[in-house]
């Protein structure tokens, strides 16, 4: 797609002079103490990090019109990825980078889908969205997602008040095929649901109420614009328009945009927002349509994940606008891009979805050139071949400083090539990747940055240890069956032993754990890599574990309660020791979301309500 606009932009988009909607106040905290103050008074922040003065957060106006307000979704959205699931610790975690990178919005989650669910937004949101990230002045707003039901946009309230920017994100389908199959109900009704939840909404108390006509992409527009219009009256200050199967095309989903700004009354009062998924592969490329025709919102999320194919991803959106920008209108967000492969690692291993090599910006690959026309090219200028440096969004490969790590390399050494890689550890967590990297250096001459990245990975992105490995001991091969003898650790430092027989070594340390936990679980996916090339590289494997009935939770747009799948990785030399860790890394998971929800109040009744 050429930068030129299309003449569907050109001729139907009115240029963008959005009002300033002077009613709404804003919500700000002192002493953890919930006061009002006018939007005027709030000053802009400078973030210490960049040379940007952001526009002060108002809910229904931004007065940079070149401003793009930066919507993650990953902790709701990006859950809702088969085979993806998050504990309260590693969606806090997740949201405290979230904070890092400078969104403006994180939508932490589906409260209404469990007491688990509504903790972790709660967390998030006294924890992140109230002041912030130590050292950092940017504090984003938290965002819970409710349908259309009291019930699920009072308990998204409950989770998201204790943010000084708190936000109820509601949504209910508008197209004709969701009406007639998946609600039983007529346009008319569908607009008094949505107009009299958005005003419960704000007479609850929240000033920031986005809504979303689900499936906006196959509505019709006239019915659209109405409802549209509707809900502005009735509070709405984001209006949020989804591309909820992937259907549309770029030129067609720009206009749009622009055909709702012309024809919704009201619109000039709110902010338009975009959530494009990515069924034809076309969600980033429709996501800047929208923008280029107005949006000033746009929904995301980190690698891309999401149902199905997934949704817009952040980090091409982002670096999109950041090295297109002038291109486009002056487009501009407010994303730190530094943080963006860290936060990507992340999420990649707290899911368990692995990044594809070739993914853009983020991908094993994308900065890496085998061609020797490429090389050559490379050699003589880096502008040959590369639009932008992985400096830019935190990957740095070479050492220019001749740091090779060896079995003699000591802790400063090691923390110096961390920092380096872009990894910043102090006291216990840097003593910890120490001891992992010290044994492997004792088995290979030189640990490669590829090996570090995987012990930091391994060490520090694990969830609360339940069962911890303390030793294991394997015999396999073609005279017997496999046998296997492990000793774990409980939480209280207590060891267990368990042996068993298996087909083969993996099998029998899956089965004597099995013994020891007493927890039945299914093996969904099981997979090992070679982090580095030659036959003493680590090896990192991913399995996927699937619990019974107890471990579920309820679907955001459907309802329906849906059986959660847990993520583990391990990384060692020894791929049985690597198979063992991964194998307790999603027990650990499971058994932790057991016994968060265990320890939170009785099922909420607003968790079976539908719209």
């Amino acid at each position: 797609m050429t930068h030129a606009l299309s003449p569907p932009f050109s001729t139907t988009t009115p240029s963008f002079t959005p009002t300033r909607f002077t009613t709404l106040p804003l919500l700000t905290r002192h002493h953890h103490n919930l006061s009002l103050i006018p939007c005027a008074t709030q000053k802009p922040y400078t973030d210490p990090r960049a040379a940007l003065t952001l526009p002060p957060y108002i809910p229904n106006h931004i007065s940079d019109p070149t401003y793009i307000r930066i919507f993650d979704t990953t902790l709701r959205d990006g859950e809702q990825s088969p085979g993806a699931s998050l504990s309260p610790p590693q969606k806090l975690e997740i949201a405290r980078n979230l904070a890092r990178l400078g969104v403006d919005v994180i939508e932490a989650g589906f409260p209404a889908a469990s007491n688990a669910d509504f903790d972790a937004v709660k967390a998030i949101a006294i924890e992140v969205g109230r002041d912030g990230i130590e050292g950092q002045g940017h504090v984003p707003v938290i965002c819970g997602l409710a349908r259309c039901s009291e019930g699920d946009i009072r308990r998204a309230w409950e989770a998201v008040s204790g943010a000084r920017l708190p936000r109820v994100h509601t949504f209910i389908a508008t197209s004709d095929v969701h009406l007639e199959y998946k609600l039983g109900m007529s346009r008319e009704e569908v607009v008094a649901r949505a107009r009299g939840m958005v005003r419960f909404a704000r007479e609850l108390g929240c000033v920031d109420v986005e809504f979303s006509p689900e499936d906006a992409g196959r509505t019709d527009k006239e019915f659209l614009y109405h409802i549209l219009g509707e809900v502005i009256k009735a509070g709405a200050t984001t209006l949020n328009i989804p591309d909820t199967v992937g259907y549309t095309v770029p030129d067609e989903f720009g206009k749009l945009i622009a055909d709702i700004k012309a024809n919704t009354p009201g619109i000039e009062n709110v902010i338009i927002s975009t959530h494009c998924q990515n069924d034809l592969g076309l969600s980033t490329a429709n996501t800047i349509a929208g923008a280029l025709a107005g949006a000033r919102q746009l929904e995301v999320t980190i690698n891309g994940i999401g149902e199905r194919a997934g949704n817009a991803s952040l980090e091409e959106v982002v670096m999109t606008l950041k090295c297109r920008g002038k291109d486009l209108g002056g487009l501009y967000t407010g994303i730190n891009t530094v943080h963006i492969i860290k936060t990507s690692k992340m999420v990649a291993e707290h899911t368990g979805l692995l990044v594809q090599p070739h993914k853009a910006i983020v991908g094993a690959n994308a900065f890496k050139h085998e061609s020797g026309i490429h090389q050559h090219g490379m050699l003589k200028h880096k502008g040959t071949y590369e639009i932008m440096s992985p400096e830019d969004i935190g990957l740095q490969r070479a050492d220019e400083s001749g740091l090779v790590l060896g079995k003699l390399s000591g802790r400063h050494a090691l923390q110096k090539r961390l920092e380096q890689l872009g990894h910043f550890f102090e006291g216990k967590e840097l003593d910890d990747i120490f001891l992992r990297f010290k044994a492997v250096a004792e088995k290979k001459k030189h640990v490669l940055d590829e090996d570090i990245e995987a012990l930091v990975v391994d060490e520090l992105f694990q969830p609360e240890a339940v069962w911890s490995l303390g030793d294991i001991q394997v015999t396999a091969g073609t005279l017997g069956l496999s046998t296997a003898t492990v000793k774990l650790v409980d939480a209280d430092g207590v060891e267990h032993v368990a042996c068993s027989v298996g087909t083969g070594p993996v099998d029998s340390a899956y089965k004597a754990i099995d013994l020891l936990v007493k927890v039945p679980v299914t093996l969904v996916e099981y997979s090992m890599t070679a982090v580095t090339e030659g036959i003493d590289a680590i090896a990192t494997t991913k399995v996927l574990l699937r619990g019974d009935s107890s471990f579920s939770s309820t679907h955001a747009s459907t309802g329906e309660k849906i059986q959660r799948r847990f993520s583990g990785s391990g990384s060692e030399m020894d791929i049985v020791v690597s198979s063992v860790r991964a194998y307790l890394s999603a027990l650990n998971k499971m058994l932790g979301f057991k016994k968060k929800k265990s320890h939170s109040s009785p099922t909420n009744a607003y968790a079976s309500s539908s719209p």
